[in-house]
């Protein structure tokens, strides 16, 4: 956008600003920052007398369908769904045998590290990208130690991380890299899918992801001895025969769930092309606001867009993060602050980090905002969105100057 592009868009808004002095909410009703996305029509209601007519209401057809549809869009041999991403995660982490201490990120949903600490397994912080948001594969080389037992990625809000430098460091180590992908079903690294990486890649179906399942997870991996584990795995460790082989959980995910998910893979890449495009839209009005900053997709890659991240230098910016939240909430947009605090400064993982700094981690945990980000909004909305968003830093730069002027 050329700068008399920016004076023509934002002039009208702080016009009105002038008039309301943001009295009048941007939005009338709440807008919500998530909505559950490719739900089906009627069809599924067939689907789930069918379920109820077999009897078999958990890991039966459907399960396998599902599997079989998101192997076959994965490009991925083997698929093993489960009651959620978490689920997942602790599974693969069990099936692997691993003791010790597993690298992954601080920025990060909690449910990452949770996985780690329910196999008495140490987690250690190492930091993120500044560009990526993803976890630093310098980072990850400076906490490695003979104690490395995994490696743990996160593809956040579906922007995929840097997998061929990953894969190297566990590769040269003979150590798992597993990946959690709870935010990437649909997210691919030049042309490969997101599925295809590490030694497994776990994803989430819950009702704020692309795909929705109401809850469930999915393990994809090329390892077959590994699947077979974790098919036991999901059973309570028991593979038929009433002998389990492992301590595995009641991780099964119910046909009704899989049937939901399995039509909702239909149009799945439309959606993620609308959220990109939605995602550029955010970009280009808001380039051009002081301070703004926004997470770097690199070439060749599809980032899945779950969230829209903002990140605000006060400095520039002339407000707080905080500030913004709050201001943006009284415009009736439910905006979030993912993830902060990050992992390291809550209390159930304070005396586990080993105290080395994090000091991205700490910038983007501190000063990130999310959006409102799904394919249904439209781009009218969108511009709206980006209106409150320029009323609000018009509001903060002329309390600032207001403020320079008493001074």
């Amino acid at each position: 956008m050329q700068a008399s592009d920016t004076r023509r868009a934002r002039k009208p808004v702080a016009e009105k600003h002038e008039q309301t002095s943001s009295a009048i909410p941007m939005f009338e009703e709440r807008l919500p920052i998530v909505s559950p996305e490719g739900l089906p029509d009627g069809k599924f209601l067939r689907d789930v007398r069918k379920i109820l007519h077999s009897r078999q209401l958990t890991n039966a057809t459907f399960v396998r369908k599902f599997e079989e549809a998101a192997a076959e869009y994965l490009n991925v041999p083997h698929c093993v769904a489960v009651s959620s991403c978490t689920a997942g995660l602790i599974l693969a982490l069990r099936a692997l045998n691993l003791q010790g201490e597993v690298i992954l990120p601080s920025f990060t949903f909690h449910a990452s590290a949770h996985s780690v600490l329910w196999n008495g397994l140490k987690p250690v912080f190492a930091d993120c990208d500044p560009e990526t948001f993803c976890i630093d594969p310098h980072a990850v080389r400076a906490q490695l130690s003979s104690d490395t037992a995994a490696i743990l990625v996160v593809h956040l809000f579906g922007n995929p991380a840097s997998m061929v430098e990953l894969q190297t460091i566990a590769s040269d180590l003979n150590i798992p890299l597993i990946c959690d992908a709870a935010h990437a079903f649909g997210s691919s690294i030049s042309s490969n899918q997101v599925g295809t990486f590490g030694t497994a890649e776990v994803f989430s179906f819950s009702p704020t992801k692309l795909l929705v399942a109401g809850e469930g997870g999915m393990v994809a991996t090329r390892d077959a001895d590994l699947a077979r584990i974790l098919r036991a795995a999901r059973n309570y460790g028991d593979s038929g025969n009433y002998d389990p082989e492992l301590a595995g959980l009641n991780a099964r995910m119910s046909e009704f769930h899989a049937a939901l998910a399995l039509r909702g893979l239909d149009g799945l890449d439309a959606r993620i092309e609308r959220r990109n495009q939605i995602r550029l839209h955010y970009e280009w009005r808001l380039n051009a606001i002081p301070g703004f900053g926004f997470q770097h997709i690199r070439p060749r890659n599809r980032s899945a867009c779950k969230d829209f991240a903002v990140l605000v230098d006060e400095a520039a910016f002339g407000k707080s993060r905080d500030w913004l939240v709050e201001a943006l909430e009284k415009e009736n947009i439910q905006v979030r602050r993912y993830f902060w605090p990050p992992v390291h400064r809550q209390k159930l993982y304070r005396n586990i980090w080993d105290k080395r700094p994090l000091p991205v981690t700490e910038s983007v945990s501190h000063n990130i905002l999310n959006l409102p980000i799904y394919s249904t909004l439209s781009d009218e909305t969108v511009d709206k969105i980006c209106d409150a968003v320029l009323r609000c830093y018009d509001f903060a730069k002329k309390r600032t100057l207001s403020r320079a002027q008493r001074a």
